[in-house]
């Protein structure tokens, strides 16, 4: 009787564990589908500045340059609005001049040399040589080094068009260039919002560890997230580029001119968005050594720091949809109250540290939600 009990027992177990499976499945498809169909809907306005640009550029090689064979004028345009989000105007145009040097480097040796294995080698060693010595960067030089590949890969059938392909490689460098400057920009705000998820949303995370972590008196578990927050540097680096790109698009496309004021906005967050970050570092680090040192830690001291991570959470969708955050502003006050009050109940050296970086950090995202300096120094 007991090895029949086992038997079901097992089969039991084994079709909970199946079941749990299953939906383990069917869960991380929904997620996935989900994730799919968000990251379509992002890239929808791109795929459709693709199309356009490979298709004006087509016609303005064949039709108004006289091209027979405007393979590279579409080809161009399709790399400068693929490598156009989130950059500035002037590296869109050193990734047009980068294509056009490598067509012009690859052209010409396919003339002296010919084509094959060592002349595709040497092709793509010059241009990388002579994209390197006009200043180009990696993305530049990458692409005139892919370009010079093509060149090697597509030989003309026809005679004299070695010339017409540099031409071909503007023109539809420029194509590209023009339908996402004037014809059908991306709406810069969401470029924007898009470059400050990973880094606020991280800031946010790893302040929600760290007041989990007090809660808790867990002092690994506030290391853990102090090691991790290190990474919002490196996003934050991102930020800046896409806010500069996405000030030229709000600046050069008509149709986003609405948006330079939310833009300007996000732009004169970014700085109090940089010292919240830096100051939380310092915020965990001491909450790191209370911890170890066995401080007292009042229940609002957590709190605090809970608050503290909402605000940013706030923040970031309030810029991201160019409107007031309020929200942000009220949860950063009540970090500030709640810091008062564990500052009161008693707390250590460390403690009182982590006390000022609640009211120094709270006072850098009232900045960045637009309060005022003197205002926000009162704190």
């Amino acid at each position: 009787m007991r090895s029949v009990r086992e038997i079901l027992a097992r089969r039991r177990l084994d079709r909970q564990l199946t079941a749990e499976l299953l939906g383990e499945v069917r869960q991380r498809s929904r997620t996935t589908a989900r994730d799919r169909w968000d990251a379509v809907r992002y890239n929808a306005v791109l795929a459709l500045q693709a199309g356009l640009a490979a298709g004006l550029a087509w016609v303005a090689s064949a039709d108004l340059v006289g091209n027979p064979e405007p393979v590279f004028a579409p080809i161009s345009a399709i790399g400068t609005v693929a490598s156009s989000v989130g950059q500035r105007l002037r590296r869109t145009v050193e990734l047009i001049i980068g294509v056009a040097v490598g067509i012009g480097v690859g052209d010409f040796l396919v003339v002296v040399a010919g084509s094959g294995p060592w002349q595709l080698g040497l092709i793509v060693t010059l241009s990388i040589v002579v994209t390197i010595f006009l200043g180009g960067g990696p993305s530049v030089i990458t692409q005139a080094a892919a370009t010079a590949v093509l060149i090697v890969a597509l030989t003309p059938k026809e005679s004299n068009l070695e010339f017409p392909r540099v031409i071909d490689a503007l023109v539809g460098g420029f194509a590209g260039l023009l339908v996402i400057a004037l014809l059908l920009p991306l709406n810069p705000l969401r470029v924007v919002d898009r470059a400050a998820r990973p880094a606020l949303g991280r800031l946010a995370e790893e302040l929600d560890e760290t007041a989990e972590a007090l809660r808790t008196r867990d002092a690994a578990r506030a290391q853990a997230a102090l090691d991790r927050l290190k990474v919002v540097q490196d996003h934050l680096d991102g930020l800046e580029e896409a806010l500069e790109g996405g000030r030229e698009t709000a600046t050069l496309a008509p149709a986003r001119w609405h948006r330079r004021a939310a833009l300007t906005q996000y732009v004169e967050s970014a700085e109090y968005i940089n010292h919240a970050v830096h100051n939380s570092g310092t915020l965990i680090r001491r909450a790191v050594t209370a911890l170890e040192d066995e401080e007292p830690i009042p229940p609002t001291m957590p709190d605090a720091v809970a608050l503290l991570a909402e605000s940013v959470r706030q923040l970031r969708r309030d810029l991201g949809v160019g409107a007031q955050p309020e929200t942000a502003r009220e949860q950063a006050l009540r970090a500030v109250s709640e810091a008062g009050r564990a500052y009161t109940e008693g707390v250590g050296f460390s403690g009182s540290v982590v006390i000022a970086q609640v009211r120094t950090t709270s006072s850098d995202l009232l900045r960045a939600a637009g309060i005022e300096r003197t205002e926000a120094n009162r704190l």
